[in-house]
């Protein structure tokens, strides 16, 4: 099933992309003043396969899961609190929801791994893999079988939404510990240093991010994730979540739908997606420069520029909310500006 999500994926359609870009070219302003408003509008024809591209409806799917490694103490939080930010999330309270609701967006919330069974909500939805990853400082994190089921979990839940109707969508996350297993996804997929990787997640002083170090060198010594292979390296040192927002980007893109990728933790994921088929790539836009220290090194591996650096570090889709206003406002330009025919306005010389 994996196999047959990624033979979907179509290159995007570089004639609406062309179409896009000539008539950017033709609004009345000089030829790419609008600078990464026009880029955006290209792209997001050529992912629609329409030379004028528009957003009606904008979701955000935020997954969740715990991680055994949040025994090795790499958060400044206890992992109760992964429960409770659900909870927060499904009552509407949390900064998600208020930048959801500011940009018309809706949050799907998806229980992928949490170390705790829910009260049945109507705005929640369970693909719980397990009560949390093993921990992946002492082997593997799951196992193989778990790393292809997360995905396909994920996918699931994107083809409901774009069955309700997605354009685009966020991604989004909630995990106790969760920066360590995606540190150790960028240090295995680029060969860096988990020192230039790792930061503060959460909080914590210099003695936790020392130990934080600590903790991703031994468990990339430990379980060994081969780079060549995206499965290996998620099923060793990832996360339920991060799975499920791969198979998001796989579903979507397999859609022709574009992916706004959050920050530090949905990089991670997206990372493990271009590994699994490089023709993900096109559909994928980066919301933010997320304040952890190693996501520009991730950012630059993936080759995606991101639209803002608002030192943000919260996850949850945050950024991608803040990013769908930019997504919209250069489809809005696209089709809505006059070009210089239309508007009597004369040209460049």
């Amino acid at each position: 099933m994996l196999k047959q999500i990624i033979a979907r994926i179509r290159e995007p359609d570089q004639g609406s992309a062309f179409s896009a870009k000539s008539r950017q070219d033709l609004l009345t302003k000089p030829a790419g003043s609008l600078g990464r408003l026009e880029e955006l509008s290209v792209q997001l024809a050529g992912i629609y396969r329409s030379p004028l591209p528009s957003i009606r409806d904008k979701v955000i799917i935020t997954m969740a899961g715990d991680h055994g490694v949040a025994a090795e103490g790499v958060s400044a939080f206890p992992q109760e609190v992964t429960p409770q930010m659900m909870l927060n999330f499904l009552n509407g309270g949390a900064a998600i929801n208020v930048l959801a609701r500011h940009v018309g967006a809706r949050v799907v919330v998806v229980d992928m791994g949490v170390a705790h069974d829910f009260e049945p909500h109507p705005a929640l939805i369970v693909r719980k893999i397990a009560y949390g990853t093993a921990n992946m400082a002492q082997g593997p994190a799951m196992t193989r079988e778990q790393a292809v089921r997360s995905i396909l979990a994920g996918a699931e839940v994107i083809e409901s939404e774009i069955s309700r109707g997605l354009d685009i969508v966020g991604t989004g996350d909630m995990g106790i510990g969760n920066t360590t297993p995606s540190a150790a996804i960028a240090a295995a997929l680029t060969g860096e240093a988990p020192a230039k990787i790792a930061g503060r997640g959460t909080g914590v002083g210099e003695e936790g991010l020392r130990r934080k170090v600590q903790v991703i060198e031994r468990a990339l010594f430990v379980n060994r994730p081969d780079p060549e292979d995206g499965l290996d390296v998620l099923a060793k040192v990832g996360g339920f979540e991060i799975g499920g927002l791969v198979g998001v980007i796989l579903g979507a893109a397999a859609n022709g739908k574009p992916v706004m990728v959050d920050g530090f933790i949905s990089t991670a994921a997206a990372m493990i997606a271009v590994t699994l088929t490089p023709a993900v790539r096109p559909y994928l836009i980066s919301a933010h420069r997320s304040r952890e220290s190693g996501h520009g090194l991730m950012l630059d591996w993936l080759g995606l520029k991101p639209l803002l650096d608002f030192d943000l570090r919260l996850g949850e889709g945050t950024g991608s909310a803040m990013g769908f206003t930019i997504a919209e406002a250069s489809c809005k330009v696209l089709i809505e500006m006059a070009t210089f025919a239309e508007a009597g306005v004369t040209g460049k010389g």
